[in-house]
């Protein structure tokens, strides 16, 4: 679930920061016993920017496990959560083979940016590991396939639909979830007696965000003409376009914590 480079993944830590729902941070820790001796476990941390952000809500967590399958990425978040108080230890793996024994002594699990890359399969097998273990889960920014762009231009919904069909597609044998993963997690959790409660957290990108929104307007269009080619050339005008216009974007995210311990 990794692939991202630490510089990427740099530049929209702030914007992260900004657009996750903090009274979910307040939720999942109100319902969690010993919430100042918690143990969190971060699934595809990357460079560890979901367990900066938490961390200075919930002082008390004080211990974190940090897994990714990229060694480079789960060596940067390790050393930058360490200190202040707080124990780490990294796991290098897949997040797709947890099962409910691994989560043994786990008050709480958290992602980012994640479930929007997964499959139904996996989030399914995901809710049911946290439920049988009885751990609440709080997944933030997962992409809704809302973008608004200002000023507006008429070719901004076919870019968005190709885009959105790219983060849905098949790969590796993967049929990604893309902008419908809040919805499959929600009915995952809540076929199993979660409660689930979201909440929007869209990134709202201007003058002050201009480098993140100029490498997002690449990395959207890009993705759109990779999924449509027909869109390739129409593509570069439209980039050029955008990024001389010094465009304001909203791009649709949503936050998702299932507490099964409220429902059980």
């Amino acid at each position: 679930m990794s692939g991202f480079s630490p510089d990427w993944l740099a530049l929209r830590e702030p914007a992260d920061a900004a657009a996750r729902a903090d009274d979910l941070a307040g939720l999942l820790r109100d319902n969690v016993g010993e919430p100042d001796r918690a143990v969190i476990r971060d699934l595809g941390c990357g460079t560890g920017s979901m367990g900066r952000w938490l961390r200075e809500r919930w002082p008390g967590a004080r211990h974190w496990i940090l897994q990714d399958r990229d060694p480079g990425l789960l060596a940067l978040a390790g050393a930058s959560m360490t200190g202040q108080g707080v124990t780490v230890e990294t796991r290098l793996g897949d997040l797709t083979g947890l099962r409910p024994a691994d989560l043994e002594g786990t008050s709480a699990v958290t992602a980012s940016a994640l479930l929007d890359l997964l499959t139904t399969s996996e989030v399914e097998a995901l809710a049911a590991t946290c439920v049988a273990a009885g751990v609440p889960a709080l997944f933030t920014l997962s992409v809704t396939g809302r973008v608004d762009l200002d000023p507006a231009d008429p070719l901004d919904a076919e870019f968005e639909a190709a885009f959105n069909a790219h983060q849905r597609r098949e790969t590796g044998g993967r049929h990604l979830l893309g902008p419908d993963a809040v919805e499959a997690a929600t009915v995952a959790f809540r076929r199993r007696g979660a409660e689930v409660v979201t909440r929007p957290s869209p990134w709202r990108l201007g003058p002050d965000q201009a480098a993140l929104t100029a490498e997002w307007l690449r990395g959207w269009v890009g993705a759109a003409c990779e999924q449509e080619p027909a869109l390739a050339e129409a593509g570069e005008r439209y980039l050029r376009g955008r990024l001389a216009a010094g465009v304001r974007v909203t791009v649709g995210h949503a936050d998702l914590l299932a507490l099964p311990g409220a429902a059980a």
